[in-house]
């Protein structure tokens, strides 16, 4: 099991810049895997205002590259069709290079028709978005492996994509996808991803391992083992919740066929105790991994 920080409000009093690098010098030389940002251009937390204060995603993933040397970091997640095709995917091997491979690919059809009507965002329905995740993963596929014919699909086409440099992780970032939707989002997983993310619904688990199931049936029907898509699950800590409380939850998690849990708080920003629940806990979910026997 594997635990992960996402930081998705930064409506701090002070210096925002401050309290992004603690964050960052205080998860980086511990059992936490990733910190993750939302991708967005306005604050979509229904916990919080929509006028609360968000910063552009790959500028903070940049600035949280040079601030740790270990953490992995990533977007969680972005929407295929807010930026060109190609220059989503030189963001991120740009973050990729600049963090001496340690960047996530992050990446979702897109759902927030209030941000993109009030930021002037490109959101078509969602049959085209999907159409168009699937041609962006191919065409980071193409980029990633140094191919510059020209990339025709129905809605991207590049007359030479050229994808210098390469990304420092080889043979291309680890790529997650966000959502359980069961017929076009969890065979796009199964067809182009190395990880899942899904949503923490408090029904005993019944509804993960239907989505889990289904994602094993996808991978089965275009040939690839299960066990290649990490299962990663969003989950708020809760309010006052010690260490020992979510290491016992991160176990009934993993329980339901989950792997990596990410870690949000609603409707306010990361504050020191808060980090120190999760990094107890991850160190405790690392003792339990590698405890013989």
């Amino acid at each position: 099991m594997k635990i992960s920080v996402s930081a998705t409000n930064y409506s701090w009093q002070s210096r925002t810049r401050d309290h992004l690098e603690l964050i960052a010098r205080r998860l980086d030389g511990t059992a936490v895997d990733t910190l993750w940002v939302p991708d967005h251009l306005m604050q979509v937390d229904p916990a919080s205002r929509t006028d609360e204060p968000m910063l552009e995603a790959y500028t903070v993933l940049g600035f949280l590259a040079a601030a740790t040397s270990r953490l992995r970091l990533g977007a969680m997640v972005s929407a295929a069709t807010y930026r060109a095709p190609a220059l989503l995917v030189k963001a991120v091997t740009t973050l990729d290079v600049l963090s001496d491979g340690r960047a996530w690919f992050g990446v979702g059809a897109g759902y927030s028709a209030e941000e993109a009507a009030a930021m002037g965002l490109f959101l078509p329905g969602a049959a085209e978005r999907f159409e168009r995740l699937a041609e962006l993963l191919r065409l980071a596929a193409q980029m990633w492996r140094g191919d510059e014919t020209p990339f025709l699909g129905t809605h991207v086409r590049l007359d030479r994509p050229v994808g210098s440099p390469v990304p420092a992780t080889r043979p291309r970032p680890p790529i997650l996808i966000g959502g359980t939707g069961a017929r076009r989002t969890l065979r796009l997983v199964a067809e182009y991803a190395d990880a899942c993310n899904v949503f923490d619904v408090p029904d005993g688990g019944r509804t993960i391992r239907t989505w889990l199931a289904v994602l094993d049936r996808h991978c089965a029907e275009v040939g690839r083992p299960a066990g290649a898509v990490e299962r990663t699950i969003t989950t708020a800590l809760r309010e006052g919740e010690s260490a020992d409380e979510l290491t016992a939850r991160c176990g009934e998690l993993g329980g339901y066929g989950l792997q990596h849990v990410v870690l949000i708080v609603r409707g306010r920003p990361w504050a020191p105790d808060d980090l120190d629940v999760v990094v107890a806990a991850a160190d405790q979910v690392a003792g339990l991994v590698h405890t013989p026997g």
